[in-house]
């Protein structure tokens, strides 16, 4: 309209320009004059802007409806997502403009979303199943030494230690777990070749115990990250590949070594012939195979999904493959430490 009207009286004033200013009305349908021209253009000026006033607006509303129904849709699913229900989609149809990388990067959001919800709660449930079972003894032992009170209890003490201990580490480990999904560490020099000595060291009893020798080799290995977690990584690798090795003469390896842009500690030990499909679980949270629940330091199941935390939080990456002749390597790689200048 705006520009419609400056259109017109464009036209307007540069017409008079060449037209007359006499009015007679003797001469009003021979001589053109400017009287003339605002009787008879003034009408049609006023018709064609109304034209396009109505035009404007109906196509504008159509217009305007077509752009933003994706963004309805968008609208629409949000306030689904909303009310609880993640499994809802845009797949919003038609060329790839804003709109539908707006509405794909959405339903790539609500996915992410849905499973990390599915695995909290699928957490919370396992979680539950296990701190539920030492309880439950507990209150068995404890009924049992109350029925009778002549009984030695030497047994039942010695019982109830080893399942509070039990529940203690769990406990332990939820927190571990929860604390480096929120990151909330500060990030310090780390040098993954002494942590590896060091867990190596602090586990060499258990080893000697099961005759399972450790070796450790490789460059130093400097990374950010906060010691403690990072000590908490190695340690639990070492643990996990003592305690699941051969019963005689096994062997664990761990190395570090440098690449560019990234460390790498890769913890690999001697063991049964694992299947290529069981190893991805082996991170989920209380998963155990078949072989770890037959043992009696089994854990608390938390192991490789703490590792795998651990190392997401240090914007790293875990790998775990099976090796062909039996046993599991676990490959850990984390940004490399930036170089000090000067």
């Amino acid at each position: 309209m705006v520009a419609g009207v400056l259109l017109l009286t464009a036209v307007w004033v540069y017409l008079l320009e060449y037209v007359p200013d006499d009015w007679d009305r003797r001469m009003l349908h021979q001589n053109p004059n400017r009287q003339l021209l605002a009787y008879t253009f003034a009408p049609a000026a006023a018709t064609v802007l109304g034209v396009l006033l109505a035009l404007g607006l109906v196509g504008g509303w159509v217009l305007a409806g077509r752009m933003l129904a994706p963004l309805a849709r968008i609208t629409e699913a949000t306030r689904t997502a909303t009310g609880g229900s993640l499994s809802h989609r845009i797949r919003l149809p038609g060329r790839t403009d804003e709109f539908r990388e707006l509405a794909d990067a959405f339903d790539t959001m609500l996915a992410r979303v849905e499973a990390h919800v599915a695995e909290q709660k699928r957490f919370a449930a396992n979680a539950s199943h296990e701190l539920r079972t030492p309880l439950a003894v507990s209150k068995a032992l404890l009924e049992v030494a109350r029925a009778d009170p002549d009984r030695v209890t030497g047994d039942v003490i010695d019982r109830l230690h080893s399942v509070n201990d039990r529940a203690i580490d769990l406990t332990e480990a939820l927190l571990l777990l929860s604390r480096a999904d929120r990151r909330t560490f500060a990030r310090e020099p780390v040098d993954l070749s002494l942590l590896a000595e060091e867990a190596a060291e602090t586990l060499l009893p258990l080893a000697e115990e099961r005759g399972v020798t450790v070796e450790t080799h490789g460059d130093i290995a400097p990374t950010a990250g906060s010691p403690a977690l990072l000590l908490h990584l190695t340690t639990n690798l070492v643990h996990n590949a003592i305690v699941h090795n051969l019963p005689e003469a096994g062997a664990v390896r761990i190395t570090t070594r440098v690449r560019p842009g990234a460390v790498e500690l890769t913890v690999e030990n001697t063991g049964a012939p694992l299947a290529a499909e069981l190893v991805p679980t082996l991170t989920e949270p209380f998963r155990r195979g078949a072989e770890r629940l037959r043992t009696h330091d089994a854990g608390v199941g938390l192991g490789l999904a703490i590792v795998e935390s651990i190392t997401r939080a240090h914007d790293g990456r875990l790998t775990l493959a099976p090796r062909p002749v039996g046993g599991l390597r676990v490959t850990v790689e984390l940004p490399a430490a930036p170089r000090a200048d000067g």
